[in-house]
């Protein structure tokens, strides 16, 4: 088994992970890496004389193994024009465990509608719908103190403080790794896996890959803030057919800082390029917040 290890960049900022938006749940232009050169020596002697002949071997084109390799994952992203889902999600903190249903609604590159019921983004209710686009975040509650709030979609950063935007959180949900990047410092290739390095402007990351068919099987992002001491493990499994691609119809999320926390998504209905399943509409008489 070899590892070929390239330069590496600095991570700069830092990242906490708490929960629920999680629930919603790069084309490879790749970076050049220095070539990798190896001379080989072989020395004959004829009669007394010593000839050293100097013999060059292939060159390996390490900017081509990174570039197959990023296409690799990147190939394997989920494209859709709309996606519709129903998700069990079992939930377990340092104080208590739960279990909630999501119903998910996406427009790619418009619109996610969410309805919860349990709890979402800290707020425990029922009859809490959520709309994101790529500017704002609006909330309503139906159930009980009726309200509407309004945000920016800022809000997602700030509630997770991780930085999220629409683009991102569009490939959680419907299942593409996410915060990727084309500076690719290490890869291990074994028999049935590959296992990849990346380091991006904020995260380092690990995923591992199946040789057979180039799935994603697990995830790993790192803070490199090595005095916050986070992390977050992503396994993907339960692969199932969704229009030609490969859908992880489960996935488990485990994060730890100071407290540990685990979440369970199991996908119980789902489906890609159907018409959106779930509507959003703000009553005028609700409160505002």
């Amino acid at each position: 088994m070899k590892l070929l290890l390239f330069n590496n960049t600095d991570v700069r900022q830092s990242w906490s992970i708490k929960l629920l938006i999680l629930l919603t749940l790069t084309a490879a232009g790749c970076k050049t890496v220095k070539k990798v050169e190896h001379i080989q020596e072989a020395i004959s002697k004829k009669d007394t004389a010593q000839v050293v002949v100097i013999k060059e071997t292939p060159t390996i084109d390490s900017a081509a193994i990174v570039k197959d390799i990023m296409g690799k994952v990147v190939a394997q992203k989920i494209d859709f024009q709309t996606f519709n889902a129903k998700i069990k999600v079992d939930y377990q903190g340092p104080e208590n465990s739960d279990n909630y249903t999501v119903y998910v609604s996406m427009k790619k590159d418009s619109i996610i509608l969410i309805r919860v019921k349990g709890s979402f983004l800290g707020i425990s209710a029922e009859g809490l719908q959520v709309k994101i686009n790529k500017d704002s975040v609006v909330l309503v509650r139906k159930i009980g103190e009726k309200y509407v709030m309004n945000r920016s979609i800022n809000y997602l950063q700030e509630v997770t403080e991780i930085p999220f935007d629409f683009n991102t959180l569009q490939d959680l949900v419907i299942g593409n790794p996410i915060f990727l990047s084309n500076n690719l410092v290490s890869y291990k290739n074994s028999a049935s896996q590959l296992l990849v390095v990346m380091v991006g402007d904020l995260f380092k990351h690990l995923i591992n890959l199946d040789k057979s068919d180039n799935r994603v099987l697990y995830s790993k992002l790192d803070d490199v803030d090595v005095q916050r001491n986070r992390t977050c493990d992503i396994t993907f499994s339960n692969y199932q057919t969704l229009g030609g691609y490969s859908f992880a119809a489960n996935r488990k999320i485990a994060m730890a800082e100071k407290a540990k926390l685990n979440i369970s998504l199991d996908f119980k209905e789902f489906s890609i390029n159907d018409p959106l399943k779930y509507t959003f509409d703000v009553p005028k008489n609700y409160k505002r917040k």
